[in-house]
């Protein structure tokens, strides 16, 4: 057996973990047999507030369930917003970098 064939289950392995993974934390549900009165007042909210019919729909199922909306937190960065000093040691670690080693490219 060739050392690609012994491989091949670590790596399904390892996909298949990071699949789950995935699907777990982007969880999609598909709820059927929606009632017309709610199709209409979720369709109704979305386009009066501006907002996707998901969005909406989400909204309804917390309130629903009894539980708090839990606002996102963002991170906008403002409070580090024109604190950047100069660093000399810095600059010339950067420029170290961007030199080119000719004998590298030959």
């Amino acid at each position: 057996m060739g050392e690609t064939a012994l491989r091949k289950p670590v790596l399904n392995s390892a996909l298949a973990a990071s699949a789950c993974t995935a699907y777990n934390n982007c969880m999609q549900y598909t709820i059927r047999n929606v009632p017309d009165y709610l199709d209409e007042a979720l369709r109704v909210s979305a386009r009066r507030e501006g907002k996707s019919l998901n969005e909406v729909a989400l909204a309804a199922l917390v309130r629903g369930a009894g539980l708090a909306e839990r606002k996102r937190i963002k991170r906008d960065l403002s409070d580090i917003v024109g604190t950047w000093q100069e660093d000399p040691a810095f600059e010339s670690a950067i420029a170290d970098q961007q030199k080119i080693d000719e004998a590298m490219w030959q």
